[in-house]
C-alpha cells in the first residue's frame, strides 16, 4: 500500500490586522522585543506558533498527522509556508502561493 504523505500551504498577508497582533511568544528575550511586527509573526511561525494562532487550519489533518514548517518564503507583503510531514518538493502548478503558480503559465 503506497504511503500518503499529508502536505499543507499558508499564505499570511504582513500588511493585515491578523498580522498586526500581538503574539505571546515562548521566547519573550530583548531580542524579539527589537524586531519588526512582520518580523514578529515571521519568528512566532518558525517557532510552532502557527498551530495556536490559526488552530483551524489544523482541524482536517487529525490528531496523529504531525506537520512540521519546512519552507517559509517571503514575498512583498506575502509568508509562504509549507508544511509537510516530510520534506517535499513544491508542486508549483497546484500551488496557492501566486509567485509560484505564476512561473507555470509563464509570468514571472
Amino acid at each position: 500500500m503506497p504511503h500518503h504523505s499529508t502536505q499543507q500551504e499558508v499564505l499570511l498577508i504582513t500588511g493585515s490586522g491578523f498580522a498586526s497582533r500581538q503574539y505571546a511568544e515562548k521566547d519573550n528575550n530583548e531580542y524579539n522585543n527589537n524586531l519588526s511586527q512582520q518580523e514578529r509573526l515571521r519568528e512566532a511561525c518558525w517557532n510552532g506558533m502557527l498551530k495556536d494562532m490559526l488552530p483551524e487550519l489544523f482541524l482536517m489533518t487529525g490528531q496523529e498527522t504531525k506537520l512540521f514548517l519546512w519552507q517559509m518564503r517571503e514575498a512583498h507583503h506575502v509568508l509562504a509556508m509549507q508544511m509537510a510531514e516530510e520534506p517535499v518538493e513544491v508542486d508549483y502548478y497546484n500551488s496557492i502561493d501566486p509567485y509560484c503558480f505564476m512561473q507555470t503559465v509563464g509570468w514571472s
